[in-house]
Order: C-alpha cells, then sequence, then structure tokens
C-alpha cells in the first residue's frame, strides 16, 4: 500500500483559508489526482477554493508544470525548421485556423496546430475539418512529425498523453461551475501548449459577448498570467486581445466555415477573418524570426491554398469534393430599415448550437451542415424585410428555438460609428 506524501484534506484546507499551496502540495495533488488517490469530490473542492481565494503567480506556475509533468511531452527539435503555434480562447465563427496554418506554413516555419472539438456555443476546429470527405483528425507522433517536415502544417487532435491531468480536471470543472477561473484556464490552455512542443505561441484572446471573458480588464488579466507562464516555461508567447462582440466572418457552424475558409485561401474572403488570419500570422512569424515577409501576398498568390491542398491530402481528405450541404434552409430577416448596430456573437453561436452545430456534452454528434450564414455585418444599412441570416440544419424541428435565441441578436438604428475600427485591440507580450 502506497503511503501519500500529504492528506488532501490539509491541502483543500490550505487553499480554503486563502493561503498559497507549496510547490510540493501542488507537486503531489495533481500527480495523485492523476493516479485516483485524491477523489473527484476532493478535487472539486479544491477546484472551488481556488475559485474564490485565486491563485499567486508562482502558484499558477507550479500548478502549469504539474499538469505538463502528469504526461508527455512532444519534441520538435529534430525539425529543419522553427515552430510557431496559435491557440484560441474561443469564438464564434473563429475559423482562423484553417486558413493560418498553411500560410505560416508557406514561410517555412512548422505548426504543430493540436485542436479540440467544440463544447456549448464555441466551434471546434476538429468539428469544422470533419465536414471535409475523407479527413481524419487522429494521427500518431510520428506522423505528425513527418507531415510538419514534408508540408511544414498540421491540425489534428492532441493526444491522449498530453497533459492528462489537465483533461481529467476540464471535465470536472465543467460540472461543478469552476471553468470561468482565470489560474484554471491559463494553466489547462498553457500545460497543453507547452507538453505540445511548440517553439513559439501566439494566443489570440478573445473579448466580448461570444468570448469566454466578456470584459477587456479579464481578458488583460488571463493573456498576462498566460504570456508569462510560456515565456517562464521557454516559450516565445505573446498575444492578441481580439474582438468577439460580433460572429467573425459570415458563416458560423462546421462547413460553412470550411468553405469561407477556403475563400480566405483563395484570395477572397470577409475582411474580418482576413485581417486577423494576417494579423496572427505576422505575429507568429516574428516569433520564428521572420518579419519581413508579405503575408497577403501568400493568400492571392495561390501558395497558402497549395499548402492547404497538400495538409488536407496528407490526412485522408480530399480537398476538390464538394462539402456537404443542408437539406433545410430558413431566412430570417430586418425587422426595420437603418443601420445594423449590433449582431450579438453569443446569441448566434448559442443559435448555430440549437440547430445541431455544437454539442452539449462531449459526446454528442454534431451535424457538419448546421450553422448560419450572415448577409450583414454591424455597420451596414439594412432595409426592412432584407434577409439578415439563412438558418441551416438538418433537422428542421430545431429551427423554432434557434430563432429564439436570436430574438435579441439583432440591433437596428443608429449610428455606424459604434462598429471597432480593428479586429485587434492590443498586444501583449
Amino acid at each position: 500500500m502506497t503511503v501519500e506524501a500529504f492528506d488532501a484534506v490539509d491541502v483543500i484546507a490550505t487553499k480554503r483559508d486563502g493561503k498559497a499551496l507549496s510547490r510540493e502540495h501542488i507537486d503531489w495533488v495533481i500527480d495523485a489526482y492523476t493516479r485516483g488517490a485524491v477523489a473527484d469530490e476532493q478535487m472539486a473542492a479544491l477546484a472551488m477554493a481556488i475559485f474564490i481565494n485565486d491563485m499567486e503567480p508562482r502558484e499558477i506556475a507550479d500548478w502549469t508544470q504539474a499538469m505538463i509533468a502528469s504526461g508527455e511531452r512532444m519534441d520538435f527539435s529534430t525539425l529543419s525548421r522553427p515552430t510557431s503555434d496559435k491557440h484560441s480562447t474561443g469564438g464564434v465563427g473563429d475559423k482562423i485556423t484553417l486558413p493560418l496554418a498553411p500560410l505560416v506554413a508557406v514561410f517555412d516555419v512548422a505548426v504543430p496546430q493540436l485542436s479540440g472539438r467544440g463544447l456549448g456555443h464555441t466551434g471546434g476546429t476538429l468539428d469544422k475539418l470533419e465536414s471535409i470527405p475523407g479527413w481524419q483528425a487522429g494521427l500518431s507522433n510520428d506522423a505528425i512529425l513527418t507531415q510538419l517536415e514534408d508540408i511544414g502544417a498540421v491540425i489534428c487532435a492532441a493526444g491522449s498523453g498530453l497533459a492528462p491531468a489537465d483533461k481529467k480536471l476540464y471535465a470536472l470543472r465543467d460540472t461543478t461551475s469552476t471553468v470561468d477561473c482565470i489560474p484554471l484556464i491559463a494553466s489547462s490552455i498553457m500545460s497543453k501548449k507547452i507538453a505540445e512542443g511548440t517553439g513559439g505561441l501566439v494566443l489570440d484572446v478573445k473579448v466580448g459577448s461570444g468570448a469566454f471573458m466578456k470584459d477587456m480588464s479579464k481578458a488583460q488579466k488571463l493573456a498576462r498570467t498566460m504570456v508569462d507562464l510560456g515565456t517562464a516555461a521557454g516559450v516565445k508567447t505573446s498575444a492578441l486581445l481580439t474582438d468577439m462582440s460580433t460572429p467573425l466572418g459570415l458563416t458560423v457552424g462546421n462547413a460553412l466555415e470550411v468553405r469561407e475558409s477556403v475563400e480566405v485561401l483563395a484570395g477572397g474572403g470577409p475582411a474580418d477573418v482576413v485581417d486577423l488570419t494576417v494579423a496572427l500570422a505576422e505575429e507568429m512569424l516574428r516569433l520564428a524570426g521572420k518579419s519581413d515577409v508579405d503575408v497577403r501576398a501568400a493568400l492571392s498568390d495561390g501558395r497558402a491554398m497549395d499548402k492547404w491542398t497538400a495538409m488536407i491530402r496528407a490526412q485522408g481528405g480530399d480537398p476538390s469534393a464538394a462539402l456537404p450541404v443542408a437539406e433545410h434552409t430558413e431566412v430570417v430577416t430586418a425587422p426595420e430599415s437603418g443601420v445594423l448596430t449590433t449582431l450579438d456573437a453569443l446569441s448566434v453561436g448559442v443559435a448555430s448550437w440549437r440547430l445541431g452545430a455544437g454539442r452539449a456534452r462531449k459526446e454528442d454528434p454534431v451535424q457538419a451542415v448546421a450553422g448560419i450564414e450572415l448577409h450583414a455585418k454591424p455597420g451596414d444599412t439594412v432595409t426592412a424585410g432584407q434577409p439578415l441570416m439563412t438558418l441551416h440544419t438538418e433537422t428542421p424541428e430545431r429551427f423554432a428555438r434557434a430563432i429564439e435565441a436570436l430574438e435579441s441578436a439583432v440591433e437596428i438604428g443608429g449610428d455606424a460609428a459604434s462598429v471597432p475600427e480593428s479586429i485587434v485591440f492590443e498586444k501583449i507580450s
């Protein structure tokens, strides 16, 4: 029988009473929880104590390192080119990873984009790509390395070996109302990204109604915490705070977002998607030591599209195959004439989720075809009766609840000047 170094009750009491956990406490509790020696209800109590009493920067760094130590670390040092990656805190219509990874790979920087699936109103990159016929999310570590060396970009599922403590704790936080906690969010994201072994990391921290962080001060605090964690672990890290008050681009939903991403790679697409893709690409390249490159040119001259085609083919997908299309659509029209001043990202995200584009539990299936096409964005002038959105689904009985979610999504009236001029608010490095 193993004699444990600490007692979970003592560790919980320390944090409950507002004191800092020692490194030894943290190393033990993460390891013991991963092994099953600390029970779910004990970790739930500790997570709530952290939620209420916060953590010092040193505690967050120790917690992150302990999560990394719970599993394997990937090593890209054998690659012939530097690595740079991006992580988004999640938004509505956030398809940026799809055009971004091949775009950065054009400039001889490898992009190991280990991605996730959607939960709730935010979409998952893997769900989007799985709407491409034949495309496979699961790759072995050897296959990831080979694809990074040959093509320069991979978007795939993170292996179960990376930060397994995080996987367990993430599921627990979801069911105990301890998700919205900066120390736990920052350590969850950064433990996986540091274990992934990338040399550079750009964090896209979303701010606004459709984001995890609704207000600027909390988003700044989260960004600063994550940048400090990455830098301390030897990863060149910076963060862009970007607007998520309105959905990104003109599509929300899996196959719809792939189609729009391909438009961006073909040199077109909505300006906000192009601008954010370019801003993140430039920052990823800067961290990899490549600043004097014309990123936009690689979108317009077909080089990024060539990388995309190679990347999709390497994972069994057919980049020229037609994407699936919904059998049922319904149009939502403008209730009056004027300037569209608000198109609420959260409402659109929830409506898309209710149409079948997202999942309520991680085992739920998603519809490739479900989602929303936007025909106007804030700042546009609209007339009464004009189509504002087209809703797509395989199951028309979902329309009523989706339309309910959109009831307060749209404001028409006033002045277009309230629309933010840039999608990027600030950079933290």
